[in-house]
């Protein structure tokens, strides 16, 4: 961030031009932009401790397959046409109490929830025919572990992931073509998540409403003239649902009206 006179004025690129501009818009997490883009110098003491001790541990593991075919549901036999849906493994709340349980402890859930989505159902053109790919969103798999790293544990977690969903749909294993694991480190490192919470912070009811990302600045604007928060750590948080980016387009709008 190119910050002057506590006043957002632009960017500057790592080769060292610097972009001007009446304002800035961040889309990157809370510390990511105040912690890392912006320098510490600019920001008060109070309000960058807070940012300090904003939450941003994140508990989802992502893995993507690329499939030769459909999984096969016990539960649900026939032609496949019926995977337009999204699909969870986590028959009982007490089966969700015990995921969150090994996370709580630094351990990833052994027997975790999952989430699967098969995109080529709706649109083939994502694959060759025949082919698909289908997403697979794992809870509890925490960024912080107890014991050993997630560039050690990555590959063999990802096959107890796999090991859950071929008790439901026993040929997951036969057609899988390809797959990519992202662990929280995985999505830090890729997309500059920090702790690579996909929903920029914890939404927990301390980070919320008026409390996002923190006390006092709930509004999109930042301590920082010119500078706003337009992403997930913004109200009202993650999910496909582009209010943040909403809410922040119309408070820009609306200060820089002449």
């Amino acid at each position: 961030m190119l910050v002057r006179g506590g006043e957002a004025q632009g960017v500057v690129l790592e080769g060292g031009e610097e972009i001007r501009a009446r304002c800035v818009l961040s889309n990157a997490d809370p510390k990511r932009t105040f912690l890392g883009l912006v320098g510490a110098g600019d920001l008060d003491t109070g309000f960058r401790r807070s940012i300090e001790n904003y939450r941003s541990e994140g508990t989802s593991l992502k893995l993507n397959l690329a499939l030769d075919g459909l999984p096969e549901f016990t539960a649900a036999p026939g032609d496949g046409s019926h995977l337009g849906a999204t699909m969870h493994i986590c028959p009982t709340i007490e089966y969700m109490e015990r995921a969150w349980d090994d996370a709580k402890y630094g351990r990833p859930s052994e027997r975790p929830i999952i989430e699967m989505t098969i995109p080529t159902m709706y649109d083939p053109s994502l694959a060759p025919p025949g082919k698909h790919i289908m997403g697979v969103f794992v809870q509890y798999a925490p960024y912080t572990l107890r014991e050993g790293t997630w560039d050690e544990l990555r590959e063999s977690y990802a096959d107890r992931v796999i090991d859950c969903i071929a008790e439901h749909a026993p040929n997951i294993r036969d057609i899988i073509l390809h797959r990519q694991v992202l662990t929280p480190l995985d999505i830090e490192r890729t997309y500059g998540i920090t702790g690579g919470n996909i929903f920029h912070g914890a939404m927990s009811a301390d980070q919320m409403f008026f409390s996002r990302p923190v006390m006092g600045w709930a509004r999109y604007a930042t301590p920082i003239r010119g500078l706003y928060l337009c992403g997930s750590g913004a109200h009202p948080g993650g999910g496909v649902i582009g209010a943040a980016g909403y809410n922040a387009a119309d408070r820009v709008l609306r200060d820089l009206r002449p």
